[in-house]
């Protein structure tokens, strides 16, 4: 019977549902998240779905505006005790909720006081590395997860006379490529990028067995220090500078704003969020493939996976055992296959369970859909290093303001890669240690 109402629950988010009244004899649960546009729909129809499954909870979705104002207004509401049951966080505020001490219910913790069989090893283990402590445990529920890839112009590619079908591997190819498509004038620009700091220095450090940070990138303290500034990090930033000085390379921005850049057709490839293919499906009026992320192969042979980007759902204390109880139900229902393959489908984040994959393929999805499985293949890239296995970090939204920051400086050409990056480690190095201080 529960599988069924959950396969109806998937019908149900696909379907785009209203929220539903609540019941007067139902224990509600808030649930805060960050979701806007379409996807804010999405949250409610996952909601909606929940509550028409069974008779004892409504779960009530409110977005608190974006990330980093959802999470501090969970904060704030916390300590005047007026806290929602769960709250979506972005994955760079994971180490600020784990110090958050007394203000999270681990939802291993949860799980077991209310009998439901949660397992890491039902997620894809690069997602759920992200979100377990030192034990193995998870602390908070893996929800809406991304993971950088390339997109290409394969149009731009016939035009410029390359293989629309055989996507570049490697850094060098991606070089080549850029010169011979604007040497062509197929386009004025072979690459952007979105997310700087997340796709060209987390992930990149990833994808090639780096240490973006010692002590397993944070995992093993408060004490780390960054080593982002070292030869592999910035070998491939002066590499990029070197091609925006060339003309072959372009920065549109911080975030994503460079996405109009490729999809108005300006440049022949952008990495990108795979959680940004309904962007360039919607927006792209030409032919495009999605492939892995490059690397450089004098650094790493065979490369790593990448990492998560996204959020994960966690738990606030200070609420009955009842209402925790109902907190469980809804993560066992969202842990269900047919919810989140329905969720991945019509989000376009990654199915963060094998068993959502598996019933993605069985229903054609990825064969109507070229492309939405790549990132899937990505994240499986052998087991996860301890310099693949995920970021923790006090102080990343900050980090990253102050690593974009110089990576402008490199892209503008006032300082060298070098420079750059170091400066970027001594700067983001004073970060952690005010955290450090504070969470002593």
């Amino acid at each position: 019977m529960y599988v069924r109402r959950t396969m109806v629950a998937a019908a149900a988010l696909l379907a785009f549902g209203a929220s539903s009244a609540i019941a007067q004899d139902r224990t509600t649960i808030n649930w805060w998240h960050a979701m806007g546009g379409a996807n804010g729909e999405r949250i409610d129809a996952i909601a909606k779905a929940f509550n028409d499954s069974q008779d004892n909870y409504e779960v009530v979705a409110l977005n608190r505006g974006t990330y980093a104002e959802t999470m501090n207004a969970s904060i704030a509401a916390f300590r005047a005790k007026e806290q929602p049951h769960i709250v979506q966080v972005f994955e760079v505020g994971t180490l600020t909720m784990m110090s958050a001490e007394g203000a999270i219910k681990p939802v291993f913790e949860l799980m077991a006081e209310n009998g439901k069989d949660f397992a890491p090893s039902s997620f894809l283990a690069a997602v759920t590395g992200y979100y377990t402590n030192d034990e193995g445990q998870m602390l908070s529920f893996p929800f809406n997860s991304s993971t950088p890839v390339l997109y290409y112009n394969k149009d731009v590619f016939r035009a410029a006379g390359l293989d629309p079908d055989t996507p570049p591997k490697t850094w060098p190819e991606v070089g080549q490529m850029m010169t011979q498509v604007v040497e062509s004038g197929a386009a004025n620009c072979g690459l952007t990028t979105a997310w700087p700091s997340w796709v060209q220095l987390e992930n990149f450090s990833a994808r090639h067995d780096q240490a973006f940070a010692d002590k397993g990138n944070g995992f093993g303290g408060l004490d780390t220090q960054l080593t982002l500034n070292g030869p592999a990090q910035v070998k491939h930033i002066q590499a990029l500078a070197d091609w925006q000085s060339n003309g072959v390379f372009k920065y549109g921005g911080r975030r994503n704003v460079s996405a109009p850049l490729f999809t108005g057709g300006e440049c022949a490839m952008f990495t990108e969020s795979s959680a940004g293919l309904g962007g360039v499906r919607a927006n792209a009026s030409f032919d495009f493939g999605v492939a892995q992320l490059p690397y450089w192969p004098e650094v790493i042979s065979e490369p790593k996976n990448t990492i998560i980007g996204g959020a994960s759902l966690w738990v606030l204390e200070g609420h009955s055992d009842a209402e925790y109880a109902g907190v469980a139900d809804f993560f066992e229902f969202l842990s269900s296959s047919g919810v989140q393959a329905a969720w991945h489908q019509a989000s376009g984040y990654l199915p963060i369970t094998p068993a959502a994959f598996t019933v993605s393929q069985i229903s054609g999805y990825y064969g109507r859909n070229p492309g939405a499985d790549v990132s899937i293949f990505q994240m499986l890239s052998g087991e996860p290093s301890g310099n693949s296995k995920g970021l923790r970090l006090g102080s990343f939204v900050q980090i990253r303001d102050v690593i974009e920051e110089e990576l402008e400086a490199v892209f503008a050409g006032d300082k060298t890669a070098q420079e750059g990056l170091d400066a970027a480690a001594e700067r983001g190095n004073d970060l952690l240690r005010r955290f450090e201080s504070a969470n002593k």
